[in-house]
């Protein structure tokens, strides 16, 4: 837990515009398998909408074309610095209720995302190393 979060963070990103609307951000999720999308502005994280943000919403698919991101996004959102330790991240996600930390760097750009799924995967490597499964 006292390595840098680089080394676990997803950094292979799919990132939305705050204009996108709803009804491809809806796409986005089920056609990547993803519960976490950074919105982003010119490589600058500007807020994060999750699958529980729709559910939470509570409005007929129908009216999802007319709703944009910026409508809906979560934009107090904690970041990290790749430099950061991995027991950081699981310390805030343990102390808050949401699942997801954006990554950035010194200029506040967008350079990866860490999940509570990351820290389960990375706990489980470091208890099972032998286990074929490890991700």
């Amino acid at each position: 837990m006292n390595e840098p979060i680089s080394k676990i963070m997803t950094t292979n990103l799919i990132t939305a515009s705050p204009e996108v609307t709803l009804d491809k951000i809806k796409d986005i999720f089920q056609s990547r398998k993803i519960h976490h999308l950074p919105i982003t502005k010119n490589g600058h994280i500007v807020g994060l909408i999750t699958t529980s943000d729709l559910l939470w919403l509570n409005r007929p698919f129908d009216e999802y074309p007319k709703i944009r991101a910026k409508e809906v996004m979560t934009t107090k959102i904690a970041k990290m610095s790749p430099y950061d330790k991995i027991g950081s991240a699981a310390d805030i996600f343990l102390r808050n209720w949401f699942h997801a930390i954006p990554i950035v760097d010194d200029e506040q750009m967008l350079v990866g995302i860490v999940t509570t799924f990351d820290i389960l995967k990375y706990n489980y490597s470091q208890a099972y190393p032998d286990d074929p499964v490890n991700y």
